[in-house]
This record gives structure tokens, sequence and C-alpha cells, in this order.
């Protein structure tokens, strides 16, 4: 039989959850400032290179293509999606997908979300684990999941961005978002992916890490920021 004491502890997680809940729907229906209106307006072409360190742009090979219904939800929720592939000098390629919404409250930026996007491909989506990636500019918390459609392997690395800080999905980012919200502010964000195909994870996360800390040092330092946060780690 539990004690008390084991109990206590999960209740007052649930207390906590609950009142988060409750003040983020209280302070999302308040009128407030759009962070992106005064901030310089973001161009997702424009700031991510095509080609950087010993990675260029391979117009040979897209991201996966999603369904006509997905599409039209991305459209209406996002301000901008970029979807590039690049190759290495080894022949070693790397998928990128971000998708940029002015207005990050409630949960809408769950249709970009891989454990979503993938499945209502046809993919099975399985080994959902954090982790994180030391950069020269503090290290990035990020979600690692394997996406499988017949023969097709593909790790996926990816995160999210609230206003300038960069988080994973759940209880985290809805703390973000209600730090902005008691503010009076209404934060932009993107969903970042990194993907490869490939069936040894181990080997396509360590080719996902390498290009991330490559494209983080070719970019402006205003733009890193709003990619992956501003905290150090």
């Amino acid at each position: 039989m539990s004690s008390w004491n084991d109990v206590f502890p999960v209740r007052n997680a649930i207390v906590g959850i609950v009142m988060v809940t409750t003040a983020w729907a209280a302070f999302a229906a308040r009128p407030v400032h759009r962070l992106a209106d005064g901030t310089p307006r973001i161009s997702l072409e424009r700031s991510i290179p095509m080609q950087f360190g010993d990675w260029r742009f391979d117009a040979s090979m897209a991201p996966i293509a999603v369904s006509p219904v997905v599409q039209a939800r991305i459209d209406k929720l996002y301000d901008q999606v970029l979807a590039r592939t690049y190759v290495n000098g080894h022949g070693k390629r790397v998928m990128l997908s971000i998708a940029y919404g002015g207005d990050q409250r409630g949960e809408t930026t769950q249709v970009h979300r891989p454990e979503y996007c993938y499945a209502s491909q046809g993919f099975e989506v399985a080994r959902s684990t954090q982790d994180s990636i030391d950069t020269r500019f503090g290290a990035l918390q990020v979600q690692r999941l394997v996406a499988v459609q017949g023969a097709r392997h593909e790790p996926i690395t990816y995160w999210v961005t609230v206003g300038d800080r960069a988080t994973l999905p759940g209880i985290r980012r809805k703390l973000a978002q209600l730090a902005y919200g008691l503010k009076g502010v209404i934060a932009d964000g993107m969903v970042v992916r990194i993907s490869s195909i490939d069936r040894n994870e181990r080997d396509a996360y360590r080719l996902q890490d390498d290009f991330l800390v490559s494209l983080l040092a070719s970019l402006e330092p205003d733009f890193r920021v709003r990619m992956v946060g501003s905290a150090r780690a």
C-alpha cells in the first residue's frame, strides 16, 4: 500500500499542473501585445543559408511531403514553413524543416510536431527520448524519435521555441507560454526538425548534431537566438 509520503508529491504535481493550466487559460483570453510586432521580421528563406561549412543545399531529395489536409492546417497556423535537404562532402544527407508562427498560444503547433506530422502520413513513430546537444552557444534540449514506414527508417531530432526560449512540448512549453502571458505578450515561435534516413540511429543522431553545430555557427546572432534560445547552459 502506498504511504501518504508516496502520494503527496504526485498530488502536488497534479495540483501544480492544474494551476498552470488554469492560469494560462485566464491570461490567454486577455488582449495582449504580439512579440513579433516589436522585433525584426523573421525570414526563414533568407536566414537559413543554402551552404555552410561542409553542407550545401541538395535539390534532388525533398523532405517528407504532408497530406493536403495537414498542409491546409499548416498554412492556416504558420506564417512560414521551410523544408530543405542538405548534403555534405561525404554524400550524407540531412533534412531540415522549420515552421514559424507569430502566435504560440494554445496547442496549435502540435500539427507540425513529428509525432503528429509523420503519423498522419502512415509512419509508425517510436522510441521517443529526450537528449541534449552541446554547442558553443550552450546546451540545447531536444526530443529524439524514429519514424518508420516500410524500409524507410528516419531518426528525428526536434525542439520548439517560444519567443527566445528553446523548449520541448508539454509542461515546459506551457510554462514558457505562461511566462510570456503573465507579461501580456503573445510569443511567436518555431518547430525545428532535423532528420536523416539511416537504420543506425546512433550514427544518424551524430550526423544531425554535426549538421546543427555547423548550421548554428553560420547564423546571424539575432536569428540564432530565435532558433535555439538565448539561455546558455
